[in-house]
């Protein structure tokens, strides 16, 4: 079930529950960089779909999780969704559920309200070139037992990873990278999040431009 994609889209019409939503839907709001620059919480995951509307789904990773009870054993299935535009927007998430779908679909609205900016450059000193197609900087990532070092690399290198962190990094638009991982790397759920906690810190790290600006 990893690697293979899914489009969740509802049907009914939406109607905003906090104020964030509301300005979205008055178009108060046009872009989700307004909003993480305010410092405004995304609650609902309308809101990306409205300002994102090219948001791609990919599912990660699906596992059954079974737990003893005083009726039985009771199992259920946990999804892992990323979601992306493929420019510089990318969330993560979780869902469990009795159903597949339906633990898909949680996972893919819990991505959408953990997504966050992906900052793209070109930190490697073997290209120069100033075009978004890797990362401005090495960053490292980590979950659990899993660490995770992302390596900016020169254009026309590719994504040098397994599966699922290349399909992570191409949904937030890296198209050039060499990865290093440490630990138990074939625990998706703590692979993925690692590579989410690395990608992220490009959003969060200062560098000297940007207090130059």
């Amino acid at each position: 079930m990893e690697g293979s994609s899914s489009r969740i889209s509802g049907t009914e019409e939406w109607v905003p529950r906090t104020k964030v939503g509301r300005m979205v839907l008055e178009g108060k709001i046009s872009s989700l960089d307004e909003i993480f620059a305010s410092g405004m919480k995304i609650s609902e995951p309308e809101i990306v779909d409205a300002l994102v509307p090219n948001l791609e789904e990919e599912v990660l990773h699906i596992s059954i999780v079974q737990r003893q009870t005083d009726a039985g054993e009771r199992s259920r299935f946990k999804a892992i969704v990323a979601v992306g535009n493929r420019d510089g927007y990318l969330g993560i998430g979780a869902g469990k559920a009795t159903q597949v779908r339906t633990a898909i679909e949680k996972a893919a609205r819990d991505a959408r309200l953990n997504i966050t900016v992906i900052r793209r450059g070109c930190g490697s000193w073997e290209c120069g070139c100033g075009q978004p197609h890797s990362l401005p900087f090495h960053v490292t990532g980590k979950c659990g037992a899993v660490r995770v070092k992302i390596i900016s690399g020169p254009r026309g290198l590719g994504i040098v990873a397994g599966g699922v962190a290349k399909a992570i990094l191409r949904l937030a638009g890296v198209n050039d990278c060499w990865t290093r991982s440490y630990g138990p790397t074939r625990t998706v759920p703590s692979f993925a999040y690692a590579i989410f906690d690395a990608l992220k810190k490009t959003y969060e790290i200062v560098t000297p431009m940007d207090w130059a600006r």
